[in-house]
């Protein structure tokens, strides 16, 4: 008699859960990238790896309208890469964590600088 093959799991048993984990980090990684993946969001990430800055900083150094800084500060925030303080009157941004240094640190140093 010959048995089904269908009821085999593709993963053992004992494994399964390191597969199931090892997908859920593999979705937040490509989330995270995503969030790399544009090249002004990426000069803002860059920009931040050196330090605090505020929207007018930044509309100075890519030369682009406050509303579009503001929309990919937005991204960024909302993606949990950056984070905001408010000093005075003006609202500050800087990178969110320790790995969001590192990763961008990488990249600055790789293809910024």
């Amino acid at each position: 008699m010959l048995t089904s093959t269908l009821s085999t799991p593709a993963v053992e048993p004992a494994r399964a859960p390191d597969a199931a984990r090892m997908l859920r980090n593999a979705q937040r990684t490509g989330e995270f990238l995503k969030s790399l993946s544009h090249p002004i969001r990426l000069v803002i990430l860059c920009r931040l790896s050196e330090g605090g800055a505020n929207v007018g900083e930044l509309e100075e150094l890519l030369d682009i309208p406050q509303a579009a800084v503001s929309k990919q500060l937005a991204r960024l925030r909302d993606d949990g890469l950056v984070t905001a303080r408010r000093e005075g009157r003006s609202v500050v941004y800087s990178l969110a964590d320790s790995r969001t240094q590192r990763i961008v640190g990488a990249l600055y140093d790789e293809f910024c600088n």
